[in-house]
């Protein structure tokens, strides 16, 4: 069905055939289906209580018809919207499959909620009717202070429209067995507990019920996605050579270019899948970036001349036939034409999303061996939240955050920038499209002027999703944190801090982190950035 990925013009790229060579020499791809842990590392910690995505099509499939079933009976009970509550691993998958099919005639509108701004959080909250909404709280750990804070927001105002002692029908969870979630949905009366696999990690788990259940519930159909992951899952079996297997082919090629200093993987998409890419950037930041390595996944760059492109750079198009692709096409041969790598996915319709997360993530657990890199852990991540407890610490002594002081000037740390580097915006702000073109032209003047890669995240989602590459993996990172005033906080049931404060000590914390870690860091606010007036 998806074919060969071309290689031919890849010759010229330092390593990558010895390298392609070497995954299939050294029995990588069998070894992985063994689940033998040494294909990273000589410790299994975290890698042989990990593997459980490799089989996620063979334990999902036989439950499609109770998700079915469930979906149908919150169809007919007349709800109107899902809100999910998540972040990281338990959000980004969801947003894909909402973005990418939408919901259903007759089925309810599914909304990921992945932040702690107020107005991020009032903009849901008008958006819906409570008491027609399901709330679909959704954490691994059971333990994430974002979902629960989210969940005591919205179960207050449910418990004051409906009434305490049938409020929690209203309230769906997913999580591990025996994580304080499940505790809290069993004492508060939650209609469905979905209990995933332990030994799957969050970024592994699209193919899960953290990824299914939202799915069902818009009325995607899950045995047609399911079938197409399981097609690519026997194509990256281990009795296919490397030469025509698909996930172990594009690992084998990123990794390999990487090292060779080409670790910017610029991931292009058709408009029909555009939000692919923030699960992409996930799973290849949180993965890679360690050890003072990583592969830096961006997303959602301008399209700019090709003279704009440094040479630390490999392109990933993945490209859904009949969508609307005439202008990434011809930009997609420019590139081509001028000498930089390019892999060109293909997919038949959208449905081929369901193989692109399984081929994603045999990828990058190939990427993670051929670097040397335990692509299943992610230590550097706790540095921002301990970070931040230590300020809402302090702030429920003293009634303030303490200030994180940073330069104030793009120009200045933008001329620390040498070859190699990237600029990452860090944006706790509200998503609207005036910081999105702002934004945007900021990306663009950089890429033009400076000839380095760009990424965006909004912050707090990005914690969850490429903070590890931030703090763990190469120096080279610029970063750029942008912040706003919070015009109507909201408070935090049971808690000192409000939302506002919540945020701002997110957006602190980590800057704290990224300078503890030695990186180089400036913060403006979203005025000073408008103010710029560039392009």
């Amino acid at each position: 069905m998806w074919g060969k990925i071309g290689t031919n013009h890849l010759t010229q790229f330092a390593d990558v055939e010895n390298t392609l060579a070497d995954v299939q020499d050294r029995q990588v791809v069998p070894r992985i289906w063994q689940k033998d842990y040494s294909v990273w590392k000589d410790d299994p910690f975290e890698i042989g209580d990990r593997l459980g995505w490799l089989d996620l099509t063979n334990t999902m499939l036989p439950q499609v018809a109770d998700l079915k079933d469930f979906a149908n009976q919150i169809k007919d009970l007349g709800y109107t919207h899902v809100v999910l509550l998540a972040m990281g691993g338990s959000s980004l998958a969801p947003e894909v499959i909402r973005q990418t099919f939408g919901n259903a005639p007759g089925y309810p509108e599914l909304i990921v909620l992945d932040s702690t701004l107020p107005k991020r959080i009032l903009e849901v909250a008008n958006q819906v009717d409570l008491a027609h909404t399901l709330f679909l709280l959704s954490s691994k750990s059971g333990s994430s202070i974002e979902s629960l804070s989210l969940y005591q927001h919205f179960r207050r105002k449910v418990d004051i429209l409906l009434g305490s002692t049938t409020a929690g029908k209203n309230f769906v969870a997913i999580t591990d067995l025996g994580t304080p979630l499940a505790r809290l949905a069993q004492d508060q009366g939650f209609r469905n507990v979905f209990f995933a696999q332990s030994d799957v990690g969050g970024r592994y788990s699209a193919l899960s019920h953290f990824g299914l259940v939202p799915a069902a519930l818009i009325g995607v159909d899950l045995e047609k996605l399911l079938l197409r992951a399981t097609s690519m899952r026997a194509t990256c079996s281990p009795a296919v050579h490397i030469s025509e297997n698909p996930g172990a082919t594009l690992g084998g090629i990123i990794g390999s270019l990487a090292l060779k200093g080409r670790d910017k993987l610029t991931l292009l998409t058709s408009p029909s899948i555009v939000r692919f890419g923030l699960w992409a950037e996930q799973l290849i930041a949180e993965s890679t970036g360690k050890d003072g390595k990583g592969i830096v996944p961006v997303i959602g760059e301008p399209l700019l001349e090709v003279e704009s492109f440094g040479r630390d750079r490999v392109f990933v198009y993945l490209r859904v036939e009949d969508d609307s692709n005439l202008e990434l096409d011809a930009f997609i041969q420019e590139i081509q034409s001028s000498g930089q790598p390019v892999l060109r996915l293909d997919l038949a319709d959208v449905y081929d999303v369901g193989a692109e997360f399984f081929r994603w993530e045999m990828a990058t657990a190939i990427a993670g061996s051929v670097m040397g890199i335990h692509p299943f852990n992610q230590p550097d991540v706790q540095a921002t939240k301990d970070t931040t407890d230590g300020l809402l610490a302090q702030y429920q002594i003293s009634g303030r955050l303490e200030e994180v002081e940073a330069s104030n000037s793009l120009d200045e740390l933008l001329s620390q920038a040498t070859t190699g580097d990237y600029l990452v915006i860090l944006a706790y702000v509200h998503e609207n499209p005036e910081i999105e073109r702002a934004l945007a032209a900021i990306r663009k003047r950089v890429t033009k002027e400076y000839k380095i890669a760009t990424c965006l995240g909004y912050g707090p989602r990005y914690l969850h999703s490429t903070g590890q590459l931030h703090k763990g993996g190469a120096n080279t990172g610029l970063f750029l944190e942008i912040t706003e005033s919070v015009d109507h906080d909201l408070p935090v049931p049971g808690q000192i801090y409000s939302f506002g404060v919540l945020s701002n000590a997110q957006a602190r914390g980590d800057l704290k982190a990224l300078q503890t870690s030695g990186r180089r860091t400036a913060k403006l606010t979203k005025e000073q950035v408008l103010a710029l007036n560039i392009g």
